[in-house]
């Protein structure tokens, strides 16, 4: 279906693929400019249900409800990558779908996605394609040791990848990820990794949230800072590179641009997320429109407004029993804005909210003024070494 500059009218109908708490928050945001939201997913306990106005209850790949719930919207995005391109494809015959399923199709693939970023001059952390064992040693020769073998599809927050130090145990880890296409990278000595989310409307407008650092802790983003304490220079070269991607891809909507900044002050992008992103959610108290309102604008075709902030912020995720024992001292804790997604049971691993702690703009404290304003979230117990983010 050609696509339409037409902005959808108050009452119009945003299609959603799937219920998490991206599809949850972004309903909410449709639900404030005037849109009803009917959600597509497999599961009647995600978190974005109970907030829709309609639900389509089956699998993913069913023809007939695919086509039954394109007839029921006026457009359709998506809040996660466990869905098949050919599924968006279908639903395009139909009704709009932003952002388009050729994107999906190349960020559900870090060799297509490599190999696109790659093709329009993205700088990106060294890598090597392994799709048979024969290709372990050029890897290895290529890349060096240490180096980290992936599943080229279905790998996010720690999981499909492992990390090798000898040769021998090259062989090892292909044979634990196979049989899937693997990719391989080399290591990035780096000083942090950054992200930017970027915007683009169906006019081609773009719009740039701040540059900002995010904080991993066993696999798992664990705290963003709003804006990234880097040179202002730094952060602009980030925010040109993610509306390059954006625009290359022709994006309809948001996107998620990571990157790792290396000690000699380099920019090379890790992955992209077509998608709201969870090192966006720091926007939802410090700018007049977060990041899944400016999402549905763009899905909806409506005029994007500058994407600025009024506040610095730390966000900080809310990740299984551990945290969510903290419930009680977040309510009592000043300043501590949370955000709930719904979800019953607090699995280890599992991200169950956040909270974000805001401070006058231009005013960030350094590392001791965030812990201090994390009060009982500042400590981390021990994780399990195997432990993997669970949605």
């Amino acid at each position: 279906m050609t696509q339409s500059t037409t902005a959808l009218a108050p009452g119009a109908v945003i299609g959603i693929m799937g219920g998490g708490q991206l599809g949850r928050m972004s309903a909410v945001a449709a639900a404030k400019l005037g849109f009803k939201v009917h959600v597509f997913t497999q599961n009647v306990t995600d978190p974005a249900v109970e907030v829709a106005h309609a639900v389509t209850l089956a699998p993913y790949d069913s023809p007939e409800a695919l086509e039954s719930f394109a007839r029921a919207v006026d457009v359709v995005t998506f809040e996660f990558e466990n869905i098949t391109a050919d599924a968006l494809d279908l639903l395009a015959r139909h009704c709009p779908v932003r952002p388009s399923g050729r994107v999906l199709r190349t960020s559900q693939d870090r060799l297509e996605e490599k190999t696109f970023l790659a093709s329009i001059g993205i700088p990106l952390a060294p890598w090597h394609p392994v799709t048979a064992r024969a290709d372990l040693q050029t890897a290895m020769d290529t890349l060096g040791l240490p180096l980290i073998l992936k599943t080229a599809q279905e790998g996010y927050d720690g999981k499909g990848q492992r990390r090798v130090h000898h040769p021998d145990d090259l062989n090892t880890a292909f044979d634990e990820l196979a049989p899937h296409p693997l990719v391989a990278e080399g290591m990035v000595d780096f000083a942090c990794e950054l992200s930017v989310m970027v915007i683009r409307g169906v006019d081609g407008t773009i719009r740039c949230f701040d540059t900002v650092q995010n904080r991993h802790w066993h696999g798992i983003l664990d705290m963003t800072l709003a804006p990234a304490p880097v040179m202002e220079e730094t952060a602009r070269k980030a925010q040109e590179l993610a509306c390059r991607v954006a625009e290359a891809f022709d994006l309809v909507g948001i996107m998620g641009v990571e990157m790792f900044l290396d000690h000699t002050g380099a920019l090379l992008v890790n992955e992209v997320a077509p998608r709201p992103h969870n090192s966006g959610h720091w926007t939802m108290n410090a700018c007049p429109q977060d990041q899944f309102d400016m999402h549905i604008r763009a899905v909806a075709g409506l005029p994007l407004p500058q994407a600025t902030r009024h506040a610095d912020a730390v966000m900080k995720n809310l990740v299984g029993p551990e945290d969510m024992a903290l419930w009680p001292e977040i309510l009592k804790t000043p300043g501590h804005i949370p955000h709930l997604y719904g979800k019953a049971d607090a699995r280890p691993g599992r991200k169950m909210g956040h909270v974000n702690v805001l401070f006058p703009f231009g005013a960030l404290p350094g590392e001791f003024g965030v812990q201090d304003a994390l009060g009982a979230l500042a400590t981390k117990t021990a994780a399990p070494a195997d432990m993997e983010a669970i949605d």
